[in-house]
C-alpha cells in the first residue's frame, strides 16, 4: 500500500454503488418507509437532543404501533411542541381552512425504546473479525493527532461518535471487530476534517466516504454500510455522487492521512 495513493479508483466504486442503490427497489421500499416518519423543525430537533442525546428516530406512541412497534412499559416520553390546527370558519374560496391556533407538549419515544418488528434499513452493520489487527493501527492515528478512543455502549443505533472539545472518540464495544474498524475510521475523519462545519450531511457524506476508501483499502468490504449511509444522510443518488466529487479532494486526503499509518516505514518508526 502506497500512503501517496489517494485510490481513484476506490472512489468511482463508492459512486457506483450508491447509483445502484438509489436505482434498486431496496431503496425505494426504504423511501417509503421514511415517508411514514414525520420532519421535525429546527426548535423540535434541539428538543429531542437536550432531552435523548442519542435518540436516532422518534415517533408517537400510535405512530409506533401502525409500523408493528410497541413503546416497552416504564420508559420516559420525550416532550416535543405540535401545533393545535383548527378549522378557519372565515376562510374564503381556494384558501386554507386550517389555522394554527398555538401549540402544545406532545410525547414521542426513540426507536431505542421501542420493541417489534424489524425496520427496513439500508445501512447493515458489518460482520467478521479483524485479523490483521487494523483496530489497533487506527488507534495509533487517533494518538497522532491528540485524541483518545474510548469503548461505549451506546443506546439505539449510534455506532460511535466523536468530541472535539474533549479530543475523544468513542466507539460502540458490542459491534463486530470489522464494523469497530469502520467506525474507528469515519470518527477520524470526523477528527481530521470537521472541527467546525455548516452542513451535518455533507459531514457525514465526508466521514463516511472516508471510511469507505479506507476500509476497502485494508481489505474490509463497508460496502452494505457505507452505500446506504452516504444515499441516506445526501438525500438521493445523484446529489450523494455530486456530494463526493465536491468533496473528492477532501475525502483522499484524510483517508491517506489515516492510511498512512499502514506503511512499512510508519510501523517500523511505531515498533
Amino acid at each position: 500500500m502506497t500512503a501517496n495513493n489517494n485510490h481513484p479508483e476506490l472512489i468511482a466504486q463508492l459512486t457506483e454503488g450508491i447509483s445502484n442503490l438509489t436505482s434498486s427497489e431496496e431503496w425505494q421500499h426504504y423511501l417509503d418507509f421514511q415517508s411514514r416518519f414525520h420532519r421535525y423543525s429546527f426548535g423540535n430537533v434541539l428538543l429531542i437532543a437536550a432531552q435523548c442525546h442519542e435518540a436516532s428516530r422518534v415517533a408517537g406512541f400510535n405512530a409506533w404501533r401502525k409500523l408493528n412497534r410497541f413503546v416497552r412499559k416504564g420508559e420516559k416520553a420525550i416532550w416535543i411542541l405540535a401545533p393545535m390546527i383548527y378549522k378557519n370558519a372565515d376562510a374564503g374560496d381556494g384558501e386554507d381552512d386550517r389555522v394554527i391556533r398555538g401549540f402544545k407538549f406532545v410525547p414521542v419515544f426513540d426507536l431505542a425504546q421501542t420493541d417489534g418488528e424489524e425496520l427496513p434499513s439500508i445501512c447493515n452493520r458489518l460482520d467478521g473479525d479483524d485479523p490483521a489487527g487494523h483496530y489497533a493501527q487506527l488507534l495509533t492515528v487517533a494518538q497522532s493527532i491528540g485524541f483518545s478512543v474510548e469503548d461505549h455502549e451506546f443506546a439505539g443505533s449510534t455506532n460511535g461518535d466523536c468530541s472535539h472539545a474533549e479530543h475523544r472518540i468513542r466507539v460502540e464495544t458490542t459491534n463486530s471487530p470489522a464494523q469497530r474498524v469502520k467506525t474507528l475510521a469515519h470518527e477520524l475523519a470526523h477528527a481530521l476534517l470537521h472541527e467546525t462545519f455548516d452542513n451535518r450531511a455533507l459531514a457525514e457524506l465526508e466521514a463516511e466516504s472516508t471510511a469507505y476508501v479506507v476500509c476497502q483499502a485494508l481489505g474490509i468490504d463497508s460496502s452494505d454500510y457505507s452505500f446506504g449511509y452516504v444515499a441516506t444522510w445526501a438525500g438521493d443518488g445523484d446529489q450523494a455522487i455530486a456530494g463526493i466529487k465536491a468533496s473528492g479532494e477532501r475525502i483522499q486526503k484524510s483517508a491517506a492521512t489515516i492510511l498512512r499509518a499502514f506503511e512499512p516505514a510508519a510501523s517500523e518508526e511505531a515498533a
